[in-house]
């Protein structure tokens, strides 16, 4: 109930008044997510650099951190390790060693020798660099491919101005999301794509909970200014923005604390994500409309409507 407080189910705050300054500082971070991107880069992790996979059984469930901390005595990079589909089956991941096949080879005797006997060996391979950019090109066209189909979602429910507003703020968080990470160096693997994905969804839902009301109020304040109608839109629904986010909030910083070190990538992004898209669906969804000429189509319409009730009168 305190945190309902904070936010009244009644606010009258000018959002829109901020637009030029938001869309300035968005563009901003847009283009230095970009840059940043490419200089210092990514840090990518196994998944997209190469390495070795293995797959381990063991007789009981496996005790993670006594198996992490072996592997980490044996000065092979980056190591990590995560249940995979059972409590006694884990996956272990280890970053391309410096040499030829060989090398490779002889990290897995190492991580035998390391882990002892009575393991069952599943599978062992080796991530080439084929492969990890096979998988940056499917990562990437992943999340072009939802951002496409979060297009054509929106235009058929709304109309085409809703849909590229939509995309816009879709495209917005993407990038800052993928700046955070060249920025804080955090490893960016396909649990990070997984979150991409997912801020995806979340920044649309919130999007288009703001779009409806917009539409709403198109129909019901035929006369209203469009900047007007979006302040409305948005106050109206503030407070269940807010309190989605916080809730979700909680979630994620409770996984990000006590969920361990092979979630805190995925988590981190979407705690990022929850601010990003929060703010995109108020500040640079909404006030798009206006540069995209939805004032003048709604005008129009509301011309157009004056003009058929006069009409009638005089007949």
């Amino acid at each position: 109930m305190f945190l309902i407080k904070l936010v009244p189910n009644k606010t009258n705050i000018q959002f829109i008044r901020w637009r030029k300054l938001a869309m300035a500082i968005s563009a901003s971070l847009v283009l230095l997510s970009a840059i940043m991107a490419f200089a210092p880069g990514l840090n990518f992790g196994i998944d997209f650099r190469g390495g070795i996979l293995i797959e381990v059984k063991t007789k009981g469930p496996a005790n993670l951190r006594d198996m992490r901390a072996n592997l980490g005595r044996l000065d092979l990079g980056e190591v990590s390790l995560q249940e995979f589909g059972a409590k006694d089956t884990v996956l272990i991941r280890i970053e391309k060693q410096a040499g030829d096949a060989t090398a490779q080879q002889k990290a897995v005797a190492k991580v035998r020798t390391a882990l002892g006997d009575g393991l069952d060996y599943r599978r062992t391979e080796f991530v080439g660099p084929k492969v990890s950019g096979e998988l940056i090109e499917v990562g990437a066209m992943a999340i072009a491919l939802s951002v496409v189909l979060m297009l054509i979602y929106i235009w058929f429910r709304f109309e085409w101005h809703f849909g590229v507003g939509a995309v816009v703020a879709l495209v917005h968080d993407v990038a800052l999301s993928v700046g955070m990470f060249a920025v804080t160096q955090m490893e960016f693997n396909l649990s990070t794509i997984a979150a991409l994905l997912t801020i995806v969804g979340y920044s649309i839902n919130d999007t288009v909970v703001v779009y409806d009301r917009v539409r709403e109020n198109l129909r019901k304040f035929k006369t209203m200014a469009l900047s007007d109608v979006l302040n409305l839109a948005i106050n109206d629904t503030l407070s269940r923005t807010t309190m989605t986010s916080v809730t979700t909030l909680l979630a994620l910083v409770a996984l990000f604390i006590f969920g361990g070190a092979v979630i805190q990538g995925f988590v981190f992004a979407m705690i990022w994500g929850v601010f990003v898209g929060t703010y995109s669906s108020i500040f640079i969804a909404a006030p798009l409309l206006i540069v995209l000429g939805l004032g003048d189509r709604h005008r129009g319409g509301a011309d157009l409507q004056g003009d058929q009730s006069k009409a009638r009168t005089s007949s």
